[in-house]
Parts: structure tokens; sequence; C-alpha cells
């Protein structure tokens, strides 16, 4: 069977199937984005030599976990790149990074990227944590909901598109060019542990706590509502006392929580967590 022979996605099973990937990943898919959702299933239908989509409910059902998280990554776009809205990043390293060191005896940190992709974020923090508090003991963990971006962050190995905005000084010092491919520093790799976290799922959570830092970036844009807040007040329990949660630079909290206390720095949104 070839992906043109697949019959289309009838408006019935569209909703079904969203109603699922909307219960088990919050990840809510409108009705102007059922043409999205039958072109990127398409090939699921085939390479599983089903006859329709109308099959791939069941089977999908049947498969459980597994099939789950190859369909978040079918329904998600994992663009991503190293330095990604570098705003940011200045001002984690200039104002967050000394409030956290300053605050904590032990000289330590913990910081999270949700809904980490293909890893160029958490490695990111690495490389900046490695150049700024070389003395700093990090705890850097990277989660998403697809094993298969995981494993190719386990690998480091990235297009020069990912690389394109890297300082010259950082892309010299913590990537090897191996022709067409860059791959990221073996050491800051170690350094990063990767897990598999679904964002609305609280048990899925509880595995990370006290996080000084949190990014959560073009993650929640998937989310409606009713599944924002959810995820949001998982991240809230994750952080610790006074710990700062940053979503992307075209995201806002606003009507979604008002545990998190809003601060602009350097025109960069951030939200605190009270201390205890």
């Amino acid at each position: 069977m070839t992906q043109a022979t697949v019959s289309s996605l009838q408006d019935a099973t569209f909703k079904a199937l969203r109603d699922y990937i909307y219960e088990h990943t919050g990840i809510f898919v409108p009705d102007t984005k059922k043409y999205f959702l039958e072109n990127r299933l398409a090939r699921r239908i085939t390479d599983n030599k089903l006859s329709g989509y109308e099959e791939y409910l069941p089977f999908l059902r049947s498969k459980g976990d597994a099939e789950l998280k190859i369909l978040y990554g079918v329904v998600t776009t994992n663009e991503t790149y190293f330095f990604r809205e570098p705003q940011q990043f200045d001002v984690f390293t200039k104002h967050i990074l000394p409030r956290v060191l300053d605050r904590k005896r032990n000289k330590e940190i913990r910081v999270w990227s949700a809904a980490c992709s293909s890893g160029e974020e958490p490695y990111t923090v690495a490389a900046i944590l490695k150049e700024t508090a070389p003395a700093v003991r990090a705890d850097i963990i990277g989660t998403d909901i697809s094993d298969g971006v995981l494993e190719s962050a386990r690998r480091g190995i990235y297009s020069s598109y990912a690389v394109r905005i890297v300082p010259p000084y950082y892309q010299q010092k913590y990537f090897r060019s191996n022709g067409e491919t860059f791959e990221f520093d073996e050491s800051l790799r170690k350094a990063v542990r990767f897990m598999n976290v679904n964002l609305i799922d609280e048990k899925s959570v509880r595995a990370i706590r006290d996080a000084d830092v949190i990014f959560c970036r073009n993650v929640l844009i998937y989310f409606d509502d009713k599944s924002k807040r959810k995820a949001v007040s998982l991240l809230y329990d994750a952080l610790a006392p006074n710990g700062f949660l940053l979503v992307g630079t075209s995201e806002s909290l606003h009507n979604v929580t008002r545990a998190l206390q809003p601060t602009v720095i350097d025109r960069v949104v951030l939200y605190q967590k009270a201390g205890s």
C-alpha cells in the first residue's frame, strides 16, 4: 500500500483520535488542523499495514504508551536549535543564575528543560553553566514524551541548522564538525540526564522536584486552557521555593495561573514561585 491509497480521514474518526490524543497528552487538535493530522498520520497507516484511519485508533489503544509516544512526535513540531531565544539565556546567565547561587549555600543548581525535544536546550544550558559557573554542581534534566527525540538527544549529533546561531566561541569549543553534521561535546552530554516525562501526568512529573529553573518553552501552545492549567500546576509543584519558570517569548501565563509571580528583566518575562 502506498500513502496515496489511504482513504481520507472521516470526521467521526478524526474526533475520536483527537479526543484520545487530548486525554493522554493534553494536546488539542482543532477542527482546522484535521488536514494536518490526516497528513501526519498517513505514514503510520502505511507503515503498520492498516487499511485506513479508522483502524488506527484500535491499533493505538492496543499498543498503548509505545505508539502514543510516536503519535506525540507526529502531531507536534520538534523545531529547536541551540541558543534559541537568546535573550532568555542572557537573563538566565546574568540575573537568574546569580540569584539562585546567592541563596543556595551549597552552590548547586537544578535546571529542568521540559519538552526538550532533541536536546539543544539542555545542552545549551550545560555549556553556559560550564563557561559561567564551572565550580557549580549542576543537575540538568531534559525531558520529553517522545523516546525517539530523547534517543536523538543522547547521540548529540546535529545539523548545521541546529547550530546556526551558536556564538563562535561556543561552537569552536563544544562542537566537532563532521562534514555536514556537528557533534556536541561528550563530557557535557554526560552532564545531562534525559527522562521520558508527560507534562500532564502527575506521576510522571513527580519524578522531578526542587528545580531552581524550569524552561518550558514553545510547548504549551499545543495545549488548551484546561491542559495548560494542569501542566503549569505540575510545573509549579516541581519548582523549588523561589524557583523560576521560563516559557516561550510569545507565550503568557496571564490567564493560566496566579500562583507564579511574573517579573520582567531586560524585556524578558519570568515567572517565580514564592519562597517558603
